[in-house]
């Protein structure tokens, strides 16, 4: 049934269907050659994961992401970065980090993140001089941090499949994605010195940092305000997702006035359009998994890990390289939701915590987002620098070292996550 399963959904890789569309296919098929089992179990496994509540989290926060971003505030944020970091060797690229990490707060989706920074970001760095290429790389590593700092929608599917805490998960996020910007500010910084990069003029100095952060304060609250209605147990993570919502409409609406209907509707349409993708991601995945389970396959991929293996640094190291590699041709949604029960199981059986391993494949798979065949924010930055696809990639190495390094710590080092 699982040879079923996997050789139908590689034949239809191949042929270029949609990833939702190929697992619910292949599942599918791998359910009708099921003797004992009705087909309309099928259909039952298909329907159950979307009466999730927790589930009810991710549109919200991509709607108020959408709400926030599409707005004055998306230009307050990076009016705050460039008057923070701007003046440095380096500093637009430096901008765009900041811009990720700050964006990442607010919006959870490193897609959407590549997308709304890219546009502005790239040709303004074009304009000052700086190679297109790099600018694009810049955009297309620094935008997956996303995943990691709350509200993560990656978080959050991961939180669904292994039943670990949403609210400690979005915790444990906050250092590793604050050592991934540190990381690649460093390179962006060394680049620029060592190529010298034009400098952005800085006016106004402090006077001027202080402007730009009042202006910018509303969406740097956010990622704070969120964590402190977990932690204290103030609300659920779906209910605070609600809030998030009612948080960026008041934004838009007192402070900034620049909430229009047609950016409501943008924002709505946007909402729907993702969710529908990560919807059907998530209960194909649903299927995927009952067909594992039902023939044993998490388990008896445990045993076998440690009885060769028997190590759990071995153990540990073969994960991350399976994630290395499905990363580079699954989308990073799709990928936590196969691998995540599986993966689960085997970090259960040499003792690891699941937020551990939340993480981990967090950053794992993160990597794969800027990486080739299919590197989602990776193709996003070319199209918008109009620069190819093996130009941008020999600008990443230094920031694929950075990703790297940040996954090894994560993944040996507990006590970077466990605080």
């Amino acid at each position: 049934m699982t040879v079923v399963m996997v050789a139908v959904f590689a034949v239809l890789l191949l042929l270029s269907f949609p990833v939702g569309y190929a697992l619910v296919i292949s599942s599918g098929a791998a359910v009708m050659t099921m003797g004992s089992v009705p087909s309309v179990i099928a259909v039952i496994k298909l329907f159950q994961p979307t009466q999730s509540f927790p589930l009810l989290a991710i549109p919200f926060f991509i709607l108020s992401g959408a709400l926030m971003m599409s707005g004055t505030l998306g230009q307050k944020l990076v009016r705050f970065a460039a008057a923070l970091v701007g003046r440095f060797h380096g500093g637009l690229a430096q901008v765009t980090v900041v811009g990720s990490t700050i964006f990442g707060g607010v919006s959870g989706s490193a897609v959407a993140e590549a997308s709304a920074l890219g546009s502005m970001l790239i040709p303004w760095q074009k304009r000052e001089g700086y190679p297109a290429a790099f600018g694009a790389a810049a955009t297309a590593s620094s935008s997956v941090i996303a995943g990691l700092i709350p509200p993560s929608i990656p978080l959050i599917l991961y939180a669904a499949v292994s039943n670990a805490s949403i609210a400690s998960l979005f915790l444990a996020g906050i250092l590793p994605g604050l050592m991934l910007a540190g990381g690649m500010m460093v390179v962006c910084y060394v680049s620029g010195r060592m190529r010298n990069f034009p400098l952005l003029k800085s006016e106004g100095g402090l006077r001027a940092l202080g402007m730009a952060t009042v202006t910018a304060l509303p969406a740097l609250l956010m990622p704070a305000f969120i964590l402190v209605l977990l932690r204290f147990g103030i609300a659920t993570p779906t209910e605070v997702s609600v809030i998030a919502v009612a948080y960026a409409l008041l934004v838009s609406v007192l402070i900034y006035r620049d909430l229009t209907v047609k950016r409501i509707y943008a924002a709505l349409l946007a909402t729907v359009v993702t969710t529908g993708v990560v919807m059907l991601v998530i209960a194909a995945s649903n299927l995927v998994g009952y067909v594992l389970i039902t023939e044993a396959i998490p388990n008896a991929v445990a045993s076998y890990a440690e009885s060769v293996l028997k190590e759990p640094w071995l153990i540990i190291l073969a994960m991350n390289l399976i994630m290395l590699v499905v990363g580079m041709f699954l989308d990073l949604p799709a990928a936590i939701l196969l691998l995540g029960p599986t993966f689960v199981a085997v970090g259960g059986a040499i003792g690891m915590d699941p937020i551990q391993l939340g993480i981990m494949m967090a950053v794992n798979l993160s990597i794969g987002l800027f990486t080739p065949p299919i590197g989602t924010t990776l193709f996003i930055s070319a199209a918008i620098s109009r620069e190819p696809i093996g130009a941008i990639v020999r600008e990443l190495w230094p920031f694929y070292l950075v990703a790297l390094t940040v996954l090894g710590l994560v993944s040996y080092v507990p006590a970077t996550i466990l605080y």
